[in-house]
C-alpha cells in the first residue's frame, strides 16, 4: 500500500525547463506524425481514389475509417494512461501506427485502404491523446498555455501543411501517392528514438484496474451504424424506410446502452461524472464544432481545388497555406496570452466568432469564386481553430485533479474527433447527393444521357470526355459551398456553448488543491 501511495509523488514536482524541452521535442514530433498522417493524404485523395477506381462514398470512408477508429479508441488510451506506464503505451502506439502506415501504402484497392486506415486510426488516436496526457503530467495548467502554443503550432503545420506535402509527393513522378503513407515511417522511427532517450514520466500503478471494453465497443458500434446510415440514406434507400428505422434506431439504441454501461462501470471510457459538469459539457459541445472545422475544412477544400477548380495536388496544397498560417499564428499568440493572463474564455469566444464568419464566407463559394476571397475565408477558419482548439482542452484540464487528467483529456479529444468524424461523414454524404443532382442537371441541359461514370460514381476525372469533365467540375465547385453552410450553423452552436462557459483563472499547481478533505474533520 505504501508503494502505491509513494508512486505519484515524483509527478507532483514540475520538471525543469530544460527537461521539459528535451521531452517536448520527442512529443511534438510524434504528435506531428499522428496529425500529418490524416492531412497528408487529403489533397492526394482525389488522385488515390481515382487510381484505385473508387467512388465519392469510398472517398469519404477513407477519411472516416481512420477518424472513427481514432475517436473510439481515444478514451481507452486516455484511461490506460491513468493506469499504466505512459511511456510504454506511447511506444506501443508508435509501432501500431508505423506498421499500419506501411500497409496503407501497399493497398491494392479501396477496400484494403479503408481497412488499413482504420488500424492506422488506432495509432493516431493513441498518439494524439497520450501526447496531451504526458504534457499535462509534466507541466502546470498556467505554464501549459505557453507550451500549448508550441503544441498548437505543430498541429497547425501538420493539419494544414500536410496537404502541401501530400500534393508535392503525389505530383512527384518518382514518388507517387503511396509515399503519402510511407513518408510517416522515418518520422516514427526518429520519434521512437527521441522519446526512448528523453521522456521521463512517473508511473502511477493501481491494483483496481478496470478497462471498459463494453462501453468502448458499444460507442464505436453505435457511431459506426449511424455514420453508415448517413452515407447511404437518400441513395440506396429512402429516409422513410425500414432500413432507416433499423440503422438509425439501432444506432441510437446502442449509444443509449453505452450510456447505461458508462453509468455502471467503475472505470468508464467516457467519465460521465466529468462530462456532466457544466464547464466540461459546454467545452465539449464547443469542441464538436472545432472538430468539424479541422477535418471537414481540410478534406473537402482539397477536393474542391482539384475537382471543382482543376488544380493539381501541389497547387491545391499551396492554396491551403492561408488556413495553415491562420492556425499557426493564432495558436502560438493566443497560447502565450493565455499563460500571461490565466484566462481562456475571451480567446475561445473570439476564435469561434472568427470561425463562424470564415465558414459563412466559404458557404458562398462556387466554381468561379475569386481565389482571393476563398483565401480570406480560409484564413478566418484557421484563426478560429487556432484560438479555440487547445484552449478548450485547457478549460477541462483545469477543472479536474491530476489523477483524472487522462480521462478528461480523452473525453474532450473523443468528442472533438467525434465531431470531425460525423462532420466528414455527414458533409460527404450531403456533397455526394448535391454533386449527383448537379451532374444530372448539367448532363440534361447538355443533352447527354446520364449514367455510369458520367453520373459522378467515379472520381477518375481524367478518364472522362472533355464536355462531361467540365460538367463534373462545375458540379463539385458549386456543391462545396452548400456543405460549408452546414458547418457555419454548427459553429454557431459551438459559439453559443462557449458563451455560457464560466470565466475561470488557470491554476498554478499541477494538481487541484485538496485541503478541504483534510480540514473537514478538524472543523467538525
Amino acid at each position: 500500500m505504501s508503494a502505491q501511495t509513494a508512486a505519484p509523488s515524483p509527478a507532483a514536482e514540475p520538471m525543469a525547463h530544460r527537461q521539459v524541452l528535451e521531452a517536448l521535442s520527442g512529443l511534438l514530433l510524434v504528435l506531428f506524425v499522428a496529425m500529418i498522417s490524416g492531412t497528408v493524404v487529403s489533397v492526394a485523395l482525389p488522385q488515390i481514389i481515382g487510381a484505385l477506381d473508387g467512388s465519392q462514398s469510398q472517398y469519404t470512408w477513407v477519411v472516416t475509417a481512420s477518424l472513427l477508429a481514432s475517436t473510439a479508441s481515444t478514451p481507452i488510451w486516455g484511461k490506460l494512461a491513468d493506469l499504466f506506464n505512459k511511456k510504454l503505451l506511447l511506444q506501443i502506439s508508435i509501432v501500431i501506427f508505423m506498421v499500419s502506415s506501411l500497409a496503407c501504402g501497399f493497398a491494392q484497392n479501396t477496400g484494403q485502404l479503408i481497412a488499413f486506415r482504420a488500424i492506422q486510426g488506432l495509432g493516431m488516436g493513441a498518439l494524439q491523446i497520450l501526447t496531451q496526457v504526458i504534457i499535462a503530467a509534466m507541466i502546470t495548467p498556467k505554464e501549459r498555455g505557453r507550451y500549448n502554443g508550441y503544441l498548437g503550432a505543430v498541429m497547425a503545420v501538420a493539419t494544414v501543411g500536410g496537404p502541401l506535402l501530400g500534393g508535392l509527393v503525389a505530383d512527384t513522378s518518382w514518388l507517387g501517392w503511396r509515399w503519402c503513407f510511407f513518408i510517416a515511417v522515418p518520422f516514427t522511427v526518429i520519434a521512437f528514438a527521441l522519446l526512448t532517450k528523453t521522456l521521463r514520466v512517473a508511473t502511477v500503478r493501481r491494483s483496481d484496474v478496470r478497462i471498459d471494453y463494453w462501453g468502448a465497443a458499444l460507442i464505436a458500434a453505435g457511431v459506426s451504424v449511424l455514420l453508415i446510415w448517413v452515407t447511404f440514406v437518400g441513395n440506396e434507400f429512402d429516409w422513410l424506410s425500414w432500413q432507416t428505422a433499423a440503422m438509425a434506431g439501432g444506432g441510437v439504441l446502442l449509444l443509449a446502452l453505452a450510456t447505461w454501461v458508462e453509468s455502471r462501470v467503475t472505470e468508464p471510457v467516457v467519465p460521465l461524472h466529468v462530462i456532466s459538469r457544466r464547464t466540461p459539457a459546454l467545452a465539449i459541445l464547443a469542441s464538436l464544432a472545432v472538430g468539424m472545422a479541422m477535418f471537414g475544412g481540410s478534406v473537402f477544400l482539397g477536393q474542391y481545388f482539384q475537382i471543382g477548380r482543376g488544380y493539381g495536388p501541389t497547387a491545391a496544397g499551396l492554396l491551403t497555406i492561408p488556413m495553415m498560417a491562420g492556425v499557426l499564428l493564432s495558436s502560438t499568440i493566443s497560447g502565450r496570452m493565455v499563460s500571461r493572463s490565466g484566462q481562456t474564455k475571451p480567446y475561445i469566444l473570439a476564435g469561434l466568432v472568427v470561425l463562424t464568419l470564415g465558414f459563412a464566407g466559404l458557404a458562398t463559394i462556387d466554381h468561379q469564386t475569386s481565389m482571393v476571397l476563398i483565401s480570406a475565408y480560409m484564413l478566418a477558419v484557421g484563426v478560429g481553430v487556432g484560438m479555440s482548439m487547445q484552449n478548450l482542452v485547457l478549460v477541462i484540464q483545469n477543472t479536474v485533479p491530476l489523477r483524472e487528467i487522462g480521462a478528461a483529456s480523452g473525453a474532450i479529444t473523443f468528442f472533438r474527433s467525434l465531431g470531425g468524424t460525423v462532420g466528414v461523414s455527414v458533409l460527404g454524404a450531403v456533397l455526394a447527393n448535391r454533386v449527383a443532382s448537379n451532374i444530372a442537371e448539367g448532363l440534361t441541359r447538355a443533352g447527354i444521357p446520364a449514367g455510369g461514370q458520367a453520373a459522378g460514381g467515379s472520381l477518375n476525372i481524367a478518364a472522362l470526355p472533355e464536355p462531361i469533365k467540365v460538367i463534373v467540375r462545375s458540379a463539385y465547385g458549386d456543391a462545396t459551398g452548400h456543405i460549408f453552410l452546414i458547418s457555419a450553423a454548427i459553429a454557431v452552436v459551438g459559439l453559443v456553448a462557449a458563451a455560457f462557459l464560466k470565466p475561470a483563472k488557470l491554476r498554478d499547481s499541477l494538481d487541484l488543491p485538496e485541503p478541504v478533505k483534510e480540514e473537514a474533520p478538524a472543523n467538525a
